[in-house]
């Protein structure tokens, strides 16, 4: 017996017990291209077991308190990098790289603090400046700041979704009073009020096929229609949970609804029809949003305040965003 044949038998042996079962194996009597089959066979399948990913099972994504309690509005570019606020310290963007790592990318100037982010066609960064009643455009890759819209009537605002023509809808909610509005800021920074409502507004988002608007105010989520003119219809409820709270939301390309379930640390797949489909279950209790990227736009970015930090998923579907950013 060779050395390398050698080599091979003792692999083998070791995955199949070859001296126990075999005690009067011949090695010289096989083909060793028989043997780096086999081998080959069972290193893939070890292989392919070690990196396959659990749907729907949540893990840390960045270290504990990496963020501060205000930890929003995660959004991931055409690259894969994860942008949400307030790492490290408030007032900041911060950007995560696929495996991890974070870093500032910016920060804001005079007092803004962001909360909702999102990304328009052109790969430019829109942040929702509830301080100071901005949405912020940072142009990619100058990194030049500026205001795109201000509106002073805004309580905030909160949360921002968009559209493919690049249209922005906000979420102002007034928690004081309970109430809040929704508006749309069209592409030359033109701000417009589209509805209000009883109950203080927050997640917003954009369905897969564009012709509805989900707004939800706890206890319920609302769904518009959406007209081509950026204008909205008619609205019905979609789901209203008799419990806990609710933050961002975001679409998959099937038109399925993910849901921040505030204190209740999960997040809730709802379909079009307003039907739970599933329940993920977290590591942290208070999820403030959510979004899609990774390579297959099937990982799910989640911010969680009470552990200042990101969690993260695999879903069976991808992202519309994700999606969208792909074209």
């Amino acid at each position: 017996m060779t050395k390398v044949s050698y080599y091979f038998y003792r692999i083998f042996a070791s995955l199949s017990n070859a001296d126990t079962y075999f005690p009067f194996f011949d090695m010289s009597a096989l083909n060793l291209s028989l043997f780096l089959l086999l081998v080959g066979f069972f290193l893939s399948t070890g292989a392919q077991k070690s990196t396959s990913r659990e749907l729907f099972k949540s893990i840390v994504f960045t270290p504990i308190n990496s963020f501060t309690g205000g930890v929003e509005g995660p959004a991931v570019d055409k690259s894969g990098i994860v942008y949400a606020v307030n790492f490290h310290h408030q007032g900041t963007i911060g950007q995560v790289t696929p495996e991890g790592i974070a870093s500032v990318f910016i920060e804001l100037p005079n007092g803004s603090i962001g909360n909702g982010i999102r990304f328009d066609s052109r790969g430019n960064i829109f942040i929702a400046d509830y301080t100071n009643h901005n949405v912020l455009r940072v142009e990619i890759p100058s990194k030049k700041l500026s205001v795109y819209a201000h509106e002073s009537s805004m309580h905030q605002p909160n949360d921002i979704a968009i559209d493919s023509k690049n249209r922005i809808y906000a979420s102002d909610p007034d928690f004081k009073s309970g109430k809040g509005r929704i508006w749309r800021i069209d592409t030359y920074g033109k701000v417009s009020l589209l509805d209000s409502l009883n109950g203080a507004t927050n997640g917003i988002e954009v369905s897969a096929d564009e012709k509805t608007l989900y707004v939800n105010a706890v206890p319920k989520v609302w769904a518009y229609n959406l007209l081509p003119s950026g204008e909205v219809g008619e609205k019905h409820l979609l789901i209203e949970f008799p419990d806990f709270g609710m933050d961002g939301m975001r679409c998959d390309i099937k038109g399925n609804l993910y849901i921040t379930r505030y204190g209740k640390g999960t997040i809730v797949v709802v379909s079009p029809e307003g039907q739970i489909l599933r329940e993920i279950v977290l590591i942290g209790k208070r999820p403030s949003n959510v979004t899609f990227g990774g390579k297959d736009g099937r990982t799910v970015y989640v911010t969680l305040q009470d552990q200042g930090n990101l969690e993260c998923f695999y879903s069976d579907i991808p992202g519309r965003e994700w999606e969208m950013s792909q074209k």
